[in-house]
C-alpha cells in the first residue's frame, strides 16, 4: 500500500473488482498502511519480556523457539532502549533488570539461562512486569510488555474479567502489551486476544523461525511501535450503486454504528509500517437478486435521487483514531469512484488477498463459495505471487495445495 502523506499516520487504499467466486458481484478491497520509520527514528524504549517458564512450556516448539525468537528482537535493539526480564512458572520473579539495548550478552545469557517446569503464575508475573514497567516509566518513549505465552494461565489473576480490568488500567496509563503466541495444545487463544486487545497492543502466533524473523525483524515496527490508536473505520456505501453487503471476516471486531463517533469505545492500534486489510462482497444496485427484506422507511428517503452529483462514487471510507498520547479522536474521509474491473485485471494485491478469503470460506464450507474450489484459490494465488522476498505469499500457496490434497477442501 502506499505511505501516507504528513496530514495523518496511515494511508487508506481501495481497490474493486468482480468476485472471482460469483461473477455477478463485486469485490471491495481496502488496505490500510501505517507510516514507516526507521528504527534509528524510533522513540526510546523500556520493554519488559514477560516469559512463561511453566512445565508447559517445555516443548521444542514454545520454550527452545521463544529463546530463538527473542534473540532475534535483542539484536533489533539500540543503547537507548531497556529490558528487564520477568519469569512466571509456580512463581513469579525478575531475572534480568533493567538493562541497556547495547548490553546484549547480558540479555541473551538472561534468556539462554531460562529452563522450563511448574505452574503458571501469570497473574503474578503480569503484576510484577507492570510494576517494572512503570518503576523504569519512559516519558514519551515506548513503556510496553511482551508477554510470551502458551497462554496457559492456571494460577492468580486468571479469569478473563480480571485480567481485562488490569489491563485496561495500566493502558491508561501508558503502558502497552503486546502477545506472541507459542505452541499448540494449551494455546488459550481467547485469553490472548483479550490481553492485546485491552492493551492496546498487538497479537502474533508464532509457530517458526520464519514467522518469528517476520513478527520480530521484519515487523519490528508495527510489533512494538504503536502510531493510532482506538483505530476505526467505518464504510458508507451508496445505494445507487451497491444494493447489499457483507463483510468477509473480522466477525470479533465489528461496532455498533453508534460506537464509530463514541471516543470511549475501544477499538484496535497501528503500528508504524503495520498495514491492515479487509475485503467485502458487494452486490450491485441493478442486480435482480433479492436481499434481506426490509419495510420501505415512512418518514425517510430510502432511495437514491436521479442525477445525485455522488452518483458516480461506490462508497465512502471514513476512519476514526486517536494519537497515542491523545484522548479524541480525528476523522479521516475517502470517497471511492474508482472503476470496478475485472478480477483478472486487479492489482496483485486484491487477487491475492482474494485467495486468502476464498480459501478461508471453502474451509469453513461457507454458502458464499458458489463454484469456488482448491484449484481456483491455488492458481488465484499463484497468478498474484508477484515479488515475493521472504516467501510468505509462496508459503500460503503450499499451505493451500497440502490442504487440497488432505481433502481439507475440494
Amino acid at each position: 500500500y502506499p505511505e501516507p502523506d504528513r496530514e495523518h499516520p496511515f494511508s487508506v487504499y481501495a481497490e474493486a473488482s468482480t468476485c472471482p467466486w460469483n461473477r455477478e458481484h463485486y469485490l471491495l478491497h481496502i488496505g490500510l498502511k501505517g507510516k514507516s520509520i526507521d528504527k534509528e527514528g524510533l522513540p526510546s524504549s523500556n520493554l519488559v519480556f514477560l516469559i512463561d517458564v511453566s512445565g508447559s512450556m517445555d516443548s521444542p516448539n514454545k520454550l527452545p523457539l521463544l529463546k530463538s525468537a527473542f534473540t532475534m528482537l535483542v539484536n533489533e535493539l539500540r543503547a537507548e532502549d531497556r529490558v528487564s526480564i520477568v519469569v512466571y512458572a509456580g512463581a513469579a520473579g525478575m531475572v534480568l533488570e533493567p538493562t541497556r539495548g547495547n548490553n546484549k550478552e547480558k540479555i541473551l545469557d538472561a534468556i539462554n539461562r531460562l529452563n522450563a517446569g511448574g505452574s503458571t503464575a501469570g497473574g503474578e508475573g503480569l503484576l510484577l512486569a507492570y510494576r517494572l514497567a512503570e518503576e523504569n516509566f519512559i516519558e514519551g518513549g515506548n513503556n510496553r510488555i511482551l508477554l510470551a505465552t502458551d497462554g496457559d494461565f492456571n494460577v492468580g489473576v486468571s479469569s478473563n474479567a480480571e485480567m481485562e480490568r488490569l489491563v485496561e488500567k495500566k493502558r491508561d496509563r501508558g503502558i502497552f502489551i503486546t502477545v506472541l503466541g507459542f505452541g499448540t495444545g494449551n494455546y488459550k487463544d481467547d485469553k490472548m486476544e483479550i490481553i492485546a486487545d485491552k492493551g492496546n497492543g498487538n497479537y502474533s502466533y508464532i509457530d517458526n523461525l520464519q514467522e518469528a524473523r517476520k513478527v520480530l525483524v521484519s515487523e519490528f515496527g508495527g510489533t512494538l511501535f504503536t502510531i493510532a490508536k482506538d483505530v476505526k473505520f467505518q464504510i458508507e456505501f451508496n445505494p445507487a450503486r451497491v444494493k447489499s453487503y457483507r463483510l468477509i471476516g473480522y466477525e470479533n471486531r465489528l461496532l455498533n454504528d453508534e460506537d464509530f463517533n463514541d471516543d470511549t469505545k475501544d477499538a484496535g492500534e497501528m503500528g508504524a509500517g503495520h498495514t491492515v486489510t479487509a475485503i467485502y462482497e458487494l452486490v450491485p444496485a441493478q442486480s435482480d437478486e433479492g436481499g434481506p427484506s426490509v419495510d420501505p422507511l415512512k418518514y425517510q428517503a430510502n432511495k437514491p435521487s436521479k442525477g445525485s452529483e455522488y452518483n458516480e462514487e461506490l462508497l465512502t471510507i471514513k476512519v476514526r483514531y486517536k494519537k497515542p498520547e491523545g484522548s479524541k479522536s480525528i476523522l479521516m474521509e475517502k470517497p471511492f469512484a474508482g472503476k470496478v474491473g475485472d478480477i483478472d485485471e486487479a492489482s496483485e494485491n486484491l487477487r491475492f488477498s482474494a485467495s486468502v478469503a476464498g480459501f478461508g470460506m471453502l474451509l469453513r464450507e461457507s454458502d458464499y463459495s458458489g463454484t469456488f474450489n482448491a484449484d481456483r484459490v491455488i492458481r488465484l494465488a499463484k497468478g498474484a505471487r508477484g515479488y515475493d522476498a521472504d516467501g510468505y505469499r509462496s508459503e500460503f500457496i503450499r499451505l493451500a495445495e497440502i490442504a487440497r490434497d488432505m481433502k481439507l477442501i475440494e
